[in-house]
């Protein structure tokens, strides 16, 4: 089922589902740790070891599914993908011994890096125009999955335990796959097998390796706001944790209203002018954040940090969708790999930072990385400019 003869709409909302499956999965841990600790008598380095697992998985998911897309097709590795996702949580449910668990987190990372990945580049190729536009609305859900988790832990801890709201999710995941294979989705695009040449192509393309080095710098400030807000709000703003938790919630808040608003009212604005509001955002807020000033400015703050970090992803993923569309699926494996990397490195940069000179630091570091970030935009840019004028 797997032709030209496909529903756009009807593969966009297939996709938005899976995104939604990989929020959900990339705040799982976060969301589930106190259940899992209480479950499995776990240490807090037995915690850490559980958490390290997860990234691993998506890094080497994020890493294969390009390929695979762009030889195979992208239904039964998204139909998969989605059915081994409801195993790991039906495995997190059930799990008997701390061993086992690690398998089933495994499983979740592996499969939610090739969800994000695959459904990322599949929105790309239906995107004849607006691919970022059509990419933010996709990230969407992804804020809508990562912000549901803990809201419905949270909602049902009463009712529930941890395990049956787990395997209910385990259950959408595997009818979301099921569904998968009842619908129409774009042919493979190496119908005569990948060429390895392809690859190495890609690897020598300085534009996309500046995309690439953008991609890692904005996952890494994405993943140090997600783990470390709390920590700063607790520490250095002296707020106590449910509002430290609040304030993380306002940051993804912030990006998946501007993410809404880039894909909807703004998907005609100019991207260059969309991204200078951006980093206006981002600098903006971090200089509130780092004032010292109320808390309730230093909150929202950390909204105008989160409206201004959303539009980095569906920018450059859809440079490349529309730079690559031949080997999108391939493209895309690559960058999004490269900002895995960036996300875990520049992550245990800021554990080391906090622990020698404090988490005031925080602040510190997200802003050289937003400078960092600017200028390599404008790189970018002036790169592209270049390679059209030359063109003509």
């Amino acid at each position: 089922m797997t032709d030209q003869n496909y529903r756009k709409s009807t593969v966009f909302i297939s996709a938005c589902a899976g995104m939604l499956l990989f929020g959900i999965c990339l705040i799982s841990l976060g969301s589930l740790a106190p259940g899992l600790r209480e479950k499995f008598n776990l240490s807090d380095l037995g915690s850490g070891a559980l958490f390290s697992i997860l990234p691993f998985g998506i890094l080497i998911g994020s890493l294969v599914f390009g390929p695979i897309a762009d030889s195979r097709g992208y239904r039964l590795l998204i139909s998969s993908s989605c059915i081994i996702l409801g195993a790991g949580f039906e495995g997190i449910a059930f799990a008997a011994t701390p061993g086992i668990l690690k398998l089933f987190i495994f499983l979740i990372g592996i499969s939610g890096g090739a969800i994000n990945g695959a459904t990322n580049a599949l929105v790309s190729d239906i995107s004849e125009s607006g691919k970022g536009a059509n990419l933010s609305l996709l990230g969407v859900f992804f804020g809508i999955g990562a912000l549901g988790m803990p809201l419905l832990l949270g909602a049902l801890e009463s009712s529930l335990n941890f395990e049956s709201i787990t395997a209910a999710i385990g259950i959408l995941s595997v009818m979301t796959g099921l569904a998968f294979l009842l619908i129409r989705l774009p042919a493979p695009k190496a119908k005569q097998g990948f060429p390895i040449k392809n690859v190495l192509k890609l690897l020598k393309d300085k534009a996309l390796l500046l995309i690439a080095l953008f991609l890692f710098f904005q996952s890494s400030i994405e993943g140090i706001l997600n783990n470390w807000t709390t920590s700063f709000m607790i520490k250095h703003v002296s707020l106590p944790g449910n509002i430290a938790l609040f304030t993380l919630s306002l940051f993804v808040t912030g990006m998946t209203v501007m993410r809404l608003l880039t894909g909807t009212i703004l998907r005609n604005y100019p991207v260059k002018n969309l991204m200078i509001i951006s980093f206006a955002l981002i600098l903006a807020g971090i200089i509130a954040a780092g004032s010292g000033m109320s808390q309730a400015v230093v909150m929202t703050a950390f909204m105008a940090i989160g409206a201004g970090v959303a539009s980095g992803f569906p920018v450059m993923l859809g440079m490349v969708g529309e730079r690559y569309a031949a080997v999108s699926g391939t493209a895309f494996s690559f960058v999004l790999f490269i900002a895995l990397i960036g996300n875990t490195s520049l992550n245990y940069a800021m554990g080391l930072i906090s622990q020698r000179f404090g988490i005031r630091h925080f602040t510190t570091l997200i802003f050289i990385i937003a400078v960092i970030l600017i200028m390599l935009f404008f790189i970018i840019v002036k790169n592209f400019k270049r390679e059209n004028s030359n063109s003509v």
